[in-house]
């Protein structure tokens, strides 16, 4: 709940980073859509321009609340924590699905975390509508990438490198600084 209160002090600036996730979100199911195009399993084409879809909705949404409320998008975002988790991808290798699948699901686990929190703990009504609307969405797709993930691979393969990726971003997004961002961190209230 900590966190929740650090980064609904400047709602502007996380309304800001969410903008720009959902943008990013949108950008990779249609990444894994170009990249894989129905390679992989039966309905593939269509998860991904649904989740893609789902995601532009979702950019759409916050945008319009960003404006309204008097704001304007950056045009440079840095999202540390997706960052990292991208450096977890076996590029070029057989896992990169895989990994993509599952750097998907973690983003979309995290966020729908986040999401609920911010719903309960957001004094601003129409935040805490939104957040409350967004988590079931968001935890869809995290189940969507994982339901992928276990047809693009065996079982044994997909349970071990699963355990992997959580592993590495427990230690990811415990590294996270503090700041009204989605995945950020919380401040250190000891110093």
């Amino acid at each position: 709940m900590e966190w929740a209160r650090e980064v609904l002090a400047e709602p502007m600036e996380l309304l800001i980073d969410h903008a720009f996730l959902e943008r990013k979100a949108a950008n990779n199911a249609l990444e894994l859509l170009t990249k894989w195009p129905g390679d992989w399993a039966p309905g593939w084409v269509e998860t991904m321009t649904s989740v893609a879809r789902d995601e532009a909705a979702h950019l759409a949404q916050v945008t319009r609340m960003v404006v309204r409320r008097g704001g304007r998008l950056h045009r440079v975002h840095k999202n540390p924590y997706a960052n990292a988790l991208r450096l977890l991808v076996r590029k070029g290798q057989a896992g990169e699905v895989l990994d993509r699948l599952f750097v998907s699901a973690l983003i979309e686990a995290r966020s729908c975390e986040r999401f609920a929190v911010l719903a309960e703990a957001a004094e601003d009504e129409e935040l805490a509508r939104f957040y409350t609307a967004l988590f079931t969405s968001e935890f869809g797709h995290y189940k969507v990438f994982l339901k992928l993930a276990c047809k693009v691979a065996k079982k044994a393969v997909v349970d071990a490198r699963w355990s992997e990726m959580l592993a590495a971003e427990a230690r990811i997004l415990a590294e996270q600084p503090p700041g009204p961002r989605i995945h950020s961190g919380v401040s250190d209230q000891t110093t």
